[in-house]
């Protein structure tokens, strides 16, 4: 061990041509709103005096190798891949229940049709189901079949946690499996707010919230545990600055879910009650690539082949305005109007076709992957 690492053997770290699953953290939302111009802004958005208070207790110190012998047995490595190019992401979970509920990252199995998981402290390959996730949140929840006697971490608290605190950053570096790679660092913020860019499919999604860390987080660790000095998790790593920090030469930072974030998900999961930010079970499908529409409406900019929207007659340039009679603004209120809805459910659009007729289309959604 290197200081700082709790490294897996060099030889288990040779990729084999994946994405692995991270998320570049590369400008905070203010800066893309007003234009990057080539300079890294502080990554510290929240605004708060990040100046140790001079009454609270001294902060405890860490033992990175005794954190990390408490916490990898209850982590697993994950393999997430879709048909048909075998396109695959590389990831790592915590393991919640002994029968195999496990929390993630959603960009960690994002658009993924198999799910294989790989549990550190027994070497068990299971077969995976999403039950649930939410994308604005960047969590989702598995299920391991057959999975039984797994290793449970110890869930804390992310409402305490202190600006300098100590922390160790765990999971699949470099996606290679084996023994999960640890790095030591201080939490440098506890509100910050990023733009992040999944290196998979290279959408970008504004991050609220994060837990920033001093330490080198890379790919593969997303869906990690970010573990304080008792060995409790404490949050969910998920993205990391990347190279562009060390291009204007900053030190790279991880991110982190609070756990107390990624545990209300998680529960609002297990109720079975979905909302139009957490989706439950299948992901159903309208098959269409979307934007917003003028003034107003969601317009189908293809329509796939095959896929539920094509076989119901809408073509490129309809305008979906209504869902089951409800007002469709823009693309994201009709993806959020299909979030709530499961494979097989029929819905009534509205739409306006690009000759300026009105109709009414029944179309059965389909199964698609967790988006």
């Amino acid at each position: 061990m290197d200081d700082e690492r709790h490294r897996a053997p060099e030889r288990q770290r040779a990729g084999g041509g994946r994405a692995l699953a991270v998320l570049v953290a590369f400008l905070l939302a203010v800066a893309a709103f007003f234009g990057f111009r080539g300079e890294l802004p502080d990554w510290s958005s929240s605004g708060a005096d990040n100046s140790a208070p001079a009454l609270l207790e001294p902060l405890p110190a860490l033992d990175p190798v005794a954190v990390a012998h408490a916490v990898e047995p209850a982590l697993v490595n994950i393999n997430a891949s879709a048909r048909p190019f075998g396109v695959a992401a590389a990831g790592t979970g915590i393991v919640l229940t002994a029968d195999g509920q496990v929390l993630t990252s959603h960009h960690v199995v994002k658009g993924a049709e198999i799910v294989t998981v790989t549990d550190v402290g027994n070497g068990t390959v299971y077969d995976a189901k999403v039950l649930g996730y939410d994308a604005g949140a960047d969590i989702a929840l598995l299920e391991l079949t057959g999975a039984t006697d797994l290793t449970i971490a110890r869930i804390g608290s992310s409402g305490e946690l202190r600006v300098r605190e100590q922390v160790l950053a765990i999971g699949n570096a470099g996606g290679a499996g084996g023994i999960p790679t640890s790095i030591q660092g201080s939490i440098t913020d506890l509100n910050s707010t990023i733009i992040a860019l999944n290196s998979s499919d290279l959408t970008r999604k504004p991050l609220t919230g994060m837990v920033e860390i001093a330490a080198p987080v890379t790919a593969g660790q997303s869906g990690g545990a970010l573990a304080d000095p008792g060995g409790t998790v404490v949050g969910v790593i998920t993205a990391a600055s990347g190279g562009n920090a060390r291009e204007v030469g900053r030190s790279p930072n991880g991110y982190a879910v609070p756990i107390d974030t990624a545990m209300r998900v998680v529960g609002q999961i297990r109720s079975g009650t979905p909302t139009e930010t957490v989706h439950i079970g299948p992901t159903a499908t309208l098959g269409v690539l979307i934007s917003d529409a003028q003034p107003s409406g969601a317009r189908i900019d293809v329509a796939l082949y095959g896929l539920p929207a094509y076989a119901a007659g809408l073509v490129d340039g309809d305008v979906i305005t209504s869902i089951d009679g409800r007002d469709i603004t823009s693309a994201k209120a009709l993806r959020a109007a299909i979030n709530v809805h499961t494979p097989d459910d029929t819905v009534q659009l509205d739409v306006h076709g690009a000759d300026g007729a009105q109709r009414t289309v029944t179309v059965v959604l389909a199964l698609g992957t967790p988006n």
